[in-house]
């Protein structure tokens, strides 16, 4: 039977060419609508601290706040926007991934789950003590801001929206900055050094804001994210650590703070 003809009018379905696919355009893309314009007002953010009339230590940068804590109902739903919306990358991210057959190589699944909270687990372990000290050093030293990381009101939802944006931020930035990075990153056949070293400085310029020892810490932290994906090849202990880390930073900060003025 002859195949039949589209309706007056219809135009065929042509459907993407694995082929013509452009790894440099997906990877700015993906960039510009998530983290690569962070580092941007991140860098901005950085001008502004260093030309007001205040040292850099003596300044606090908050993050996490309430929008509008006289409405709780209603800054409940900013917060799980906030939870939302920044996914959506991540989602594009995995989305471009799957069309070229690459969604399941960067481990981002429940595959090996005994795998992935092991070595995120023992990663979080050796980057978070040094983490702290390192960032303690630095706004010793002048070159880091009092970094407030968790100012929501109290309320019920308080500590569930505070795990929901570790756990936002531990998908966002791995899979966009490790799985997709790094497979985009070798398609354009750049040499291994060179992807480790342009993800873990992307990461660091996006947390300029915080200060220049969250710049450092986090280009560090970079490169052994970057090396260890490409020894295990799985996402997953990094989403892992990452989470781990930031739910220490969210959580623990908002309950142990009173007690420990040396944190503020």
């Amino acid at each position: 039977m002859a195949e039949p003809s589209p309706a007056p009018g219809v135009a065929e379905a042509v459907l993407p060419d694995p082929g013509r696919v452009r790894p440099g355009v997906e990877l700015l893309l993906v960039l510009g609508v998530s983290l690569g314009q962070s580092a941007i007002y991140s860098v901005l953010s950085i001008i502004e601290k260093l030309t007001r009339n205040v040292p850099l230590n003596q300044q606090t940068t908050t993050i996490n706040s309430s929008v509008v804590p006289d409405r709780p109902w209603l800054d409940l739903a900013y917060q799980v926007a906030a939870i939302v919306l920044p996914l959506v990358p991540a989602l594009l991210a995995l989305y471009l991934l799957q069309r070229t057959g690459d969604r399941r190589a960067i481990g981002f699944d429940l595959g090996r789950p005994r795998f992935d909270l092991g070595w995120g687990f023992a990663l979080a372990a050796g980057i978070g003590v040094p983490g702290l000290a390192f960032y303690l050093a630095a706004r010793a030293l002048g070159f880091n801001t009092s970094v407030s990381p968790a100012n929501l009101s109290e309320n019920w939802w308080t500590v569930p929206v505070l795990v929901g944006l570790a756990a936002m931020n531990a998908v966002l930035e791995e899979v966009v900055m490790i799985g997709f990075w790094f497979t985009r990153a070798r398609q354009l056949a750049w040499p291994v050094w060179i992807v480790v070293a342009s993800s873990a400085l992307v990461r660091g310029s996006y947390h300029l804001y915080q200060g220049f020892g969250g710049f450092v810490g986090n280009i560090v932290m970079g490169l052994v994210f970057g090396l260890v994906y490409l020894r295990v090849k799985r996402v997953g202990p990094l989403v892992v650590t990452h989470f781990l880390i930031d739910l220490v930073a969210f959580v623990g900060y908002s309950l142990a703070a009173p007690y420990l003025g040396w944190l503020n």
